[in-house]
């Protein structure tokens, strides 16, 4: 049995990456006889400021004192068989505390991410810390890693270019114990196109704007509902911004009829592993999705979704859905099911739990 410890770099529960890719396996993980230790790099006061702009100096504190405790942790390493790393050790400069880990240490890796993060790709409230990072580390982490979890294919075979020992653990959904609820499509009730996300991917939503503002002008009745941890600035007599609470996650997405994730065409959204679609899905609420990476892995056209591809595309799908109470509840049925089926905890564990092996 393996004593496992996880390097990660926010506080436990609070990011969704870490929550979704591996938190809710640490119950599998005690059960199936491992035991482990979570290392944040970030305390719960950082990381309460550190999306927020401004408070330079708090935040630069905090890194510090990340870095300290990082240093600190070298000489626990030892006692323990895997070194799970989500992401990277540390958020700027090189690899070193990989480095140690792996080749003084001799520790097993497992390197864990589920974005593109060898681009840049850095938020407007932390320029100056993006101006630290080192983005190409994650290449050597990929060469000294024992094995490597990424979050769909893409990834997989941008790390496979440094080390065949590459495996899709993709981000999932506990349909029994999180999202186990299904949105009722025929309940009665003002309809709600929604979406939901953090502020680093509100961007997307200026794509679909135009057809919700089309919609909107035609006299369609629908709420535009975002939850996010910030408002988008968009020019919707429709849009209801909802704040971000883990505590009533589940409950607010289930507000909604449809669920959007719209994306752009590019290197980092290809390393995006369809979350957003997935949440809803698993809820039973039918995803449009742009036709980028792993979205079209996760939606079929007609069945539990719809792919969109152009303004045309989204407001034909939006308009049948809008109208068709019974479609929404038939491509929700089959939303859910392909969740359950690939991309739930039940579905993946044994493949997580490989990883350890």
């Amino acid at each position: 049995m393996a004593n496992i410890l996880f390097i990660v770099p926010y506080p436990h529960g609070r990011a969704p990456s870490q929550r979704f890719r591996f938190e809710q396996y640490l119950d599998e993980l005690i059960n199936h006889g491992h035991s482990y230790k979570i290392a944040p790099f970030l305390n719960e006061a950082t990381w309460a400021i550190l999306y927020k702009p401004g408070q330079t100096a708090r935040k630069a504190w905090g890194i510090l004192a990340g870095m300290w405790h990082r240093f600190l942790l070298l000489f626990a390493a030892s006692n323990y068989d895997f070194v799970f790393i989500h992401r990277e050790a540390a958020p700027i400069g090189p690899p070193i505390f990989e480095w140690i880990i792996a080749k003084v240490l001799l520790k097993k890796i497992i390197y864990d991410f589920d974005d593109a993060i060898w681009l840049a790709n850095t938020s407007e409230a932390n320029k100056l810390a993006g101006g630290l990072k080192w983005h190409h580390k994650v290449a050597s982490i990929c060469k000294w890693a024992h094995k490597i979890s990424s979050g769909n294919a893409y990834l997989a075979g941008y790390a496979r270019q440094f080390n065949p020992r590459a495996v899709v653990n993709p981000t999932t959904i506990d349909t029994e114990r999180l999202h186990n609820q299904v949105r009722d499509q025929t309940a009665p009730g003002r309809l709600v196109i929604g979406w939901t996300g953090t502020h680093s991917t509100l961007k997307y939503l200026e794509q679909v704007a135009p057809v919700l503002a089309k919609l909107e002008a035609e006299g369609l009745e629908f709420e535009f509902r975002v939850i996010s941890n910030q408002p988008p600035t968009l020019p919707l007599r429709s849009l209801v911004f909802l704040p971000w609470r883990k505590d009533t996650e589940i409950a607010d997405l289930l507000g909604f009829h449809v669920g959007l994730m719209p994306l752009e065409n590019d290197a980092w959204a290809m390393g995006k592993c369809a979350f957003k679609a997935l949440q809803y899905m698993a809820l039973g609420i039918p995803a449009l999705v742009s036709p980028i990476g792993m979205n079209t892995e996760v939606v079929q056209q007609g069945i539990n979704g719809f792919v969109c591809t152009t303004l045309a595309d989204w407001e034909a799908a939006l308009r049948l859905l809008l109208d068709e109470a019974g479609l929404r509840q038939r491509l929700g049925q089959a939303a859910r099911a392909t969740v359950e089926q690939r991309y739930s905890v039940q579905s993946n564990t044994a493949n997580f739990l490989g990883l350890f092996q």
